[in-house]
């Protein structure tokens, strides 16, 4: 009998930066054409197109309003996570439901604290910003951390770290072969997503 498909939900918002959705989405894309069992889905505030920062317009498959709890959230950061995202009540809302996993990447990890997912949790963010993710009570920063997983959260540095974090993520959920050969068929370099994110 095969396996139930596992959704994963990509949040998307005004400025976020395109490659901290782009790069997981690959990956759980790639990740899926080697065996996992997983389906992606887009989702904002509306199916109306976002603006990402440097101008590449993505339109959503569906509205937070019509998503429920999936089995994985990836909350990306940039510009738009850090001014405007942290404070909308709907993606605060939407965060907190009960998912199976929550991911954030680079200063998508504000808006999960915003939420108070990571009070109590141990977690990071770009470099230039864990200044930022400080100002949040309960949370330990993890310095020069690629990611950081815990139970049921993980972050990750910026950017392209958070295709250390997915691939990581992809081990963890569907095992090390599925892992090992998305990154082959990604050409990507970096091991870290085989250790613990240092």
């Amino acid at each position: 009998m095969a396996a139930e498909k596992q959704t994963i939900g990509i949040l998307l918002f005004e400025d976020v930066e395109e490659l901290d959705f782009v790069g997981p989405m690959e990956v759980f894309g790639a990740a899926s054409l080697m065996g996992a069992s997983c389906a992606l889905q887009l989702v904002a505030e509306s199916v109306a197109p976002v603006r990402c920062r440097w101008g590449m317009r993505v339109i959503p498959d569906l509205s937070i309003a019509k998503s429920g709890p999936l089995d994985l959230v990836v909350i990306p950061g940039g510009p738009g996570a850090r001014t405007h995202a942290f404070k909308n009540e709907e993606i605060l809302h939407y965060v907190k439901l009960p998912h199976r996993y929550v991911m954030s990447v680079c200063t998508g990890s504000v808006i999960l604290a915003a939420s108070g997912l990571l009070t109590n949790q141990t977690a990071t963010t770009h470099h230039a910003h864990l200044a930022k993710l400080r100002e949040y009570s309960g949370v330990t920063v993890r310095d020069k951390a690629r990611f950081v997983i815990g139970e049921g959260i993980a972050t990750s540095g910026g950017v392209s770290a958070g295709i250390d974090l997915s691939l990581a993520l992809v081990s963890r959920l569907w095992g090390m072969e599925i892992a090992r050969k998305t990154a082959e068929v990604l050409e990507w370099q970096s091991t870290s997503w085989q250790g613990d994110g240092k």
